[in-house]
């Protein structure tokens, strides 16, 4: 008896694997890993950062140079190293319009070829104000009588990031 039954489990065609519910997860986990990659991409700021091991070199190639400065009372834009004007916050924050037409009109003044700027920070500044402030230098912003976003113009799209310069010691005098 135990024979006949050893040779009949062996004459049995081997199980079959039912994979449907594997391929029914992939069906699903692969459009959505797709999808979440795209978003991550977009999320993604490129910056230019000097190496650790180098000295802050200013380029002499450039004609002129576009600092804005992000303290914690204020925003100064610069050229060339002078405070050209300075943003305070007022009730409802910055005014982050007026400074893209700063650096708008500042763009139709500096050579074409130069189309970085550099945002210095100090500490504790906040992450927001980082990000208000290289929008507004990357790309001019739509106008009131702009018909579409496509008639943005791009101002200063290579952004470098360092630490702002100390504060100029007031006299009391």
């Amino acid at each position: 008896m135990i024979t006949s039954r050893l040779h009949r489990m062996r004459q049995r065609d081997p199980a079959e694997m039912n994979i449907t519910a594997f391929m029914n997860l992939m069906v699903v986990l692969v459009p959505f890993l797709l999808i979440t990659a795209v978003f991550s991409r977009l999320a993604v700021v490129q910056l230019n950062l000097p190496a650790p091991d180098t000295e802050s070199v200013p380029e002499q190639n450039e004609r002129d140079s576009l600092s804005v400065i992000v303290r914690l009372d204020r925003i100064q834009v610069a050229v060339n190293g002078s405070v050209l004007q300075s943003f305070e916050p007022g009730p409802d924050g910055y005014n982050y319009q007026a400074l893209n037409e700063l650096i708008v009109t500042l763009r139709d003044r500096i050579a074409s070829e130069v189309t970085s700027a550099t945002v210095l920070l100090e500490p504790d500044v906040e992450y927001d104000l980082l990000i208000q402030v290289m929008d507004s230098i990357r790309m001019s912003w739509p106008t009131e009588d702009a018909v579409s976003t496509a008639d943005r113009r791009q101002l200063f799209p290579n952004i470098a990031i360092g630490d702002a310069p100390p504060r100029a010691t007031e006299s009391n005098g």
